[in-house]
């Protein structure tokens, strides 16, 4: 898509998501006709962002962007990296959270479940059923430490998120019991 002059004045000649000058284009934000300005990278990486979540640490700057457009990518992209905690911090009016959520693919595999078979999801409160060692953080969560507020890891019914110690870590739902 070719960058109409009004949107390269906009952006300053710089990739709306992380600042680079390299390669611009234009990108639709769908289902609406608005575009925003996108290097090469950001390009190759957008419709898979997992493939390169080190690049993505452009979206801390990127969230605080006043344009709607702008704001829409990066809540799909922090949602895709499952980055809730930056999520928590935007702010979005309600029509632009529409326009994020309707543009999100919803990919529900199957159900996450404890380790009782009982259906769990988002904000659900879950006990810790053995000790589990916290890889890379150096303590253990504790038999029968209380998760609250859980989130679903995204397109994995195998794990869920929560705050241990003040930590949010993954937890395996075969360790985990609903409330």
């Amino acid at each position: 898509m070719s960058i109409d002059q009004a949107l390269m004045e906009r952006s300053d000649s710089k990739c709306e998501l992380c600042g680079s000058t390299e390669a611009l284009e234009a990108y639709s934000v769908a289902p609406k006709e608005d575009a925003i300005v996108i290097c090469g990278k950001c390009r190759a990486s957008i419709e898979e962002p997992t493939s390169d979540e080190k690049h993505w640490n452009c979206l801390h700057d990127s969230m605080w962007s006043s344009e709607p457009a702008v704001q829409v990518m990066v809540f799909r992209l922090l949602s895709k990296l499952g980055a809730q905690d930056q999520l928590d911090m935007m702010y979005l009016e309600e029509d632009v959270r529409a326009w994020a959520e309707s543009g999100l693919e919803e990919e529900k595999n199957e159900p996450v479940r404890d380790s009782n078979g009982n259906l769990l999801q988002e904000g659900d409160s879950v006990t810790i059923i053995k000790d589990l060692p916290v890889k890379g953080a150096g303590f253990t969560a504790k038999q029968g430490t209380t998760v609250k507020n859980i989130r679903m890891a995204p397109n994995d019914p195998t794990h869920i998120q929560g705050r241990v110690n003040g930590t949010m870590i993954f937890l395996k739902t075969d360790f985990l019991k609903k409330l």
